[in-house]
């Protein structure tokens, strides 16, 4: 089955002053989904939004909300992000002590549950969480901010996963997030991810419908490059 791929633009690199306008021009410019970067200043290095941004975002748009939660302890907040709105709730393997009861929490709440590995994170980590899991996101940068540059190691690290998820004949996105843009996407596609996170790729771009599009036709020319 051919794999589908989505376009997630991260708010993280919009222009908060007029979020909402931000948020209603890539849903139009036909974004598949709305990556939302929930930063605490303690599990990374950076602050930015909470649950009221969530519920600002879920009243301008019907698209996927995918809520990546960058802090130390997603269980405290995982009800009121899944209460604002969120579609999906992606946590950290690195910053959650029962990685297995937070995730079936997030199922309880009827939200599409997944975990992110930093970019040093092994693989490994996720070998009793994998058959419970929607999807997971790699990161290809080291989480914080956006603008940063690909990792290229991430690339054989997808690849990895995507064998694993096909060994164990299951239905797992992978997810990437950092880097994402018109010179790297493709050999991201091609090495199995399926959902990329561009930030200032399409925001800091002058056409997000024409960004938007090409990003597509890139991964799908990966894909089919890559003949996965």
């Amino acid at each position: 089955m051919k794999q589908v791929m989505y376009i997630a633009p991260s708010i993280l690199s919009a222009d908060f002053s007029r979020l909402g306008a931000e948020i209603r021009a890539v849903d139009e410019a036909g974004a598949d989904i709305i990556h939302i970067d929930v930063m605490d200043g303690h599990f990374v290095p950076n602050i930015t939004i909470g649950p009221l941004v969530v519920q600002a975002a879920r009243a301008v748009t019907g698209k996927v909300l995918d809520v990546h939660l960058m802090i130390s302890d997603a269980d405290r907040y995982v009800d009121a992000f899944a209460a604002a709105g969120a579609d999906w709730i992606t946590v950290h393997v690195e910053a959650c002590s029962h990685l297995q009861r937070t995730v079936s929490r997030i199922r309880e709440l009827g939200k599409r549950p997944g975990v992110v590995l930093n970019p040093a994170t092994s693989l490994a980590t996720l070998d009793c969480i994998l058959e419970e899991i929607d999807l997971v996101m790699l990161m290809s940068v080291n989480p914080g901010f956006g603008g940063q540059s690909f990792i290229p190691s991430t690339l054989t690290k997808i690849k990895h996963l995507r064998q694993r998820i096909t060994e164990r004949k299951l239905q797992v996105d992978i997810e990437v997030d950092g880097g994402v843009s018109i010179k790297t996407i493709a050999e991201i596609a091609a090495a199995g991810a399926n959902i990329f996170v561009a930030g200032s790729a399409v925001y800091g771009s002058e056409d997000y419908r024409k960004t938007i599009e090409s990003l597509k036709k890139l991964a799908e020319d990966g894909v089919t490059r890559g003949c996965r």
